[in-house]
């Protein structure tokens, strides 16, 4: 897996956990501009789905492949729903919900960088 993306999945993942955390705190609506930026980190994780399956079929590692995948669709899944959970709840806990999806990317992201690296397997 590419360590330079799962840096910007990261990176991005920290701003758009600042973000929320202000607009929760602001106790504001989630704003377009944090969809946005939502999307953008989607993207990113939409091109870590393909390379982390690529890098899985080319590697020689012993890696639990069913569980790396399975993370890997688990953390593209996770903005998509956590954005449509809150549009559904147009108040700060809608804001609180993209929060915690963007938290549980960050979680997952670590979690998968250590089924990579064979850490806790």
């Amino acid at each position: 897996m590419n360590d330079w993306l799962l840096g910007v999945v990261v990176a991005l993942s920290l701003l758009a956990a600042a973000v929320v955390a202000v607009q929760a705190a602001r106790d504001t609506e989630p704003q377009d501009r944090t969809f946005l930026l939502l999307a953008v980190i989607e993207a990113v994780l939409v091109v870590q789905v393909i390379a982390g399956s690529i890098a899985l079929a080319r590697t020689d590692r012993d890696v639990d492949g069913v569980t790396f995948v399975s993370y890997l669709v688990a953390v593209a899944l996770v903005l998509p729903i956590g954005a449509f959970l809150s549009l559904a709840e147009r108040s700060r806990w809608g804001t609180i919900l993209l929060g915690v999806a963007v938290v549980t990317v960050l979680a997952l992201e670590v979690r998968m960088d250590q089924i990579w690296s064979g850490v806790g397997a």
